[in-house]
């Protein structure tokens, strides 16, 4: 019994150009696989580059479930300068000389470790009064914003001249983190201001940028008609939750949304290895997820959550 269909699904890793915009990337993706169900994760700056996982067909399903993975970027800043933007793509506001050593620097970025409060620029896709903040800034409206936790788990200053004042850090940081924010703060800190000059993300849901294609390779794989075979399966946005496989039974069941009993479901797989605990068994915690597959061809199905003695219904795929 097939349980897949035929469409388009699936995940591209692309390395995204500096220049284009998320969606930009997406319209590409969607003209070469010729299908319309195509979404992006994690928002990256027309002035970024990197890691940009697409989801194709019913891909795009998970777009809200994807685990948080913490990111890392590789960021270039210049200091003594302000934007509206706060990088280098935005208009100047102010410009001044900036001395500041590096070990000024490098003790001014230890405050910036560990668990910390950003306060989202206005130049963001964040909503405030039902209305994106990027689109409040471009009609020139600045309106409070409340500062949001984050958290930077590894920020290390790999170069710094400080005969010109510019440096390149790498950010390792939780869901969330805006760097150019990031940077601004760190002028003010230092009383000079600062702006980002360029961003990459090296890593985002677990994804590096070695395993991702460029545009560029992309449309090669088209050309020789090999791009359909480079989307990876959806349920490998998912690796760290547990699997478990059902009979052909229970798959029309879970397809059609219904319930499972635990007590029926065989222990689940976990990094690999079964388990020898049913999925009612209390060390397998309430609301945790699980991958749940068709037994008879091993078809990713969706994904179930355990609730009191029954698996439910999470999302279909």
């Amino acid at each position: 019994m097939g349980w897949q269909n035929n469409a388009v699904n699936g995940i591209l890793l692309i390395d995204k150009p500096e220049g284009f915009t998320s969606f930009d990337v997406c319209a590409v993706i969607r003209g070469m696989l010729r299908t319309k169900k195509v979404g992006h994760s994690g928002t990256l700056d027309p002035m970024a580059t990197g890691v940009l996982p697409i989801l194709v067909g019913s891909a795009t399903r998970a777009l809200d479930l994807i685990p948080s993975h913490d990111k890392t970027y590789v960021a270039g800043f210049r200091l003594g300068m302000t934007t509206d933007t706060l990088d280098v793509t935005g208009n100047v506001l102010s410009e001044q000389p900036a001395d500041v050593t590096r070990e000024l620097l490098e003790e001014t970025l230890g405050t910036f470790r560990g668990d910390i409060l950003q306060v989202p620029p206005m130049y963001s896709a964040v909503s405030v009064g039902g209305k994106k903040l990027y689109d409040l800034a471009r009609m020139g409206v600045e309106v409070e914003r409340e500062a949001r936790p984050v958290t930077i788990y590894r920020l290390t200053l790999d170069d710094y001249d400080s005969g010109n004042s510019t440096g390149v850090l790498t950010v390792s940081c939780s869901k969330g983190t805006y760097i150019r924010t990031l940077i601004d703060d760190l002028g003010k800190k230092l009383g000079c201001g600062a702006v980002l000059t360029s961003l990459r993300r090296t890593e985002a849901s677990g994804i590096t940028a070695e395993r991702c294609m460029t545009l560029a390779q992309a449309q090669e794989y088209k050309d020789n008609g090999l791009l359909e075979s480079k989307l990876l399966p959806v349920d490998s946005l998912f690796e760290e939750y547990p699997a478990v496989t059902i009979s052909d039974n229970q798959a029309v069941r879970f397809v059609n949304g219904a319930t499972l009993a635990l007590e029926r479901l065989q222990p689940p797989v976990v990094n690999g290895v079964r388990m020898k605990e049913r999925l009612d068994d209390e060390k397998y915690p309430q609301e945790s997820l699980y991958r749940v597959y068709a037994r008879a061809d091993n078809a990713f199905l969706g994904l179930g959550v355990k609730r009191t003695d029954e698996l439910r219904v999470m999302k279909r795929f």
